[in-house]
């Protein structure tokens, strides 16, 4: 499933067509995806003007001039890819040609301006809804998230509260969203590298300086990630079609049997399985 830096980045690429556009045309080509979608949601997005683009956690919210709100998640395959009639070109927005639509091209978007946002989602796993923009933070997807990674509301002595006492270890209160939205495991595994951090440490005795630097090194993750535009390791896709390149900087993820790339780090990593998941550290320098 896409995690923060990959949902950020579709968010920003899809931001040059969407943000102020009129949706002229709203095409659903099936009832449902995950859920059933809202009542008559073509007809109330056709028309509308996107007033802009946010995200929250792992969700793209876009804001309507109808006083509503469409939120979008993208679940384990979907896609949003931007498409343009053959020879029309926009400032800085790359995209593919626009084709007949295909079998897992389930909503598709058309702007005034003749740009095409498709949503694709091979497995169904993903969902949109309408919801009334100033009632949006209280919806069943997005009410009690914790705070954004990046925002001003995390930092160490927010950390430091939420997990006095915690027996659970710290990668497991890292994932769980009420406690700080939009960690995936993959930036986790990253994140806790960076910090030194064991990923099976109880989360109540990790010092407070550590949870600074844990702070600095989710955040310093999650920029980078964001910056190479997520890590594509099955499924996910920028607006434009193209990959992904974190993956390509992991330091534990996916490295079992590797050695630490950490300087003077003699280690090397290893896979544990945490609440059915898989964790990869460096047993020498993460404690």
């Amino acid at each position: 499933m896409p995690e923060l830096p990959e949902v950020e980045t579709v968010r920003r690429g899809l931001e040059p067509v969407l943000d102020g556009a009129v949706i002229q045309r709203a095409e659903l080509r099936r009832p449902d995806l995950r859920w059933p979608f809202p009542p008559d949601m073509a007809a109330r997005l056709t028309g509308a003007r996107i007033l802009g683009l946010r995200r929250r956690s792992k969700y793209i919210l876009a804001d309507l001039d109808r006083a509503e709100t469409l939120l979008i998640h993208l679940g384990m395959s979907g896609r949003m890819l931007i498409s343009l009639p053959e020879g029309a070109t926009m400032p800085g927005v790359f995209h593919h040609p626009q084709a007949a639509p295909g079998k897992h091209d389930h909503v598709i978007l058309t702007t005034a301006a003749g740009a095409v946002v498709t949503f694709n989602d091979p497995r169904r796993f993903g969902a949109m809804d309408l919801v009334a923009t100033d009632a949006a933070e209280g919806h069943p997807l997005l009410a009690g998230l914790g705070p954004e990674p990046l925002g001003n509301g995390f930092d160490a002595a927010y950390l430091a509260a939420l997990l006095a006492g915690r027996k659970t270890p710290i990668k497991a209160a890292l994932l769980d969203q009420r406690i700080v939205a939009g960690l995936g495991n993959i930036y986790v595994a990253e994140a806790l590298h960076q910090a030194g951090i064991d990923p099976r440490r109880a989360a109540g005795r990790i010092a407070r300086a550590r949870l600074e630097d844990l702070v600095t090194a989710i955040r310093a993750t999650l920029l980078r990630a964001i910056a190479a535009g997520g890590s594509s390791l099955r499924d996910h896709r920028r607006p434009d079609g193209e990959l992904g390149y974190f993956q390509h900087d992991f330091r534990v993820y996916g490295r079992e049997g590797a050695p630490c790339l950490r300087d003077g780090c003699p280690g090397t990593i290893r896979r544990v399985i945490q609440s059915g998941r898989s964790s990869f550290f460096c047993p020498a320098c993460q404690r």
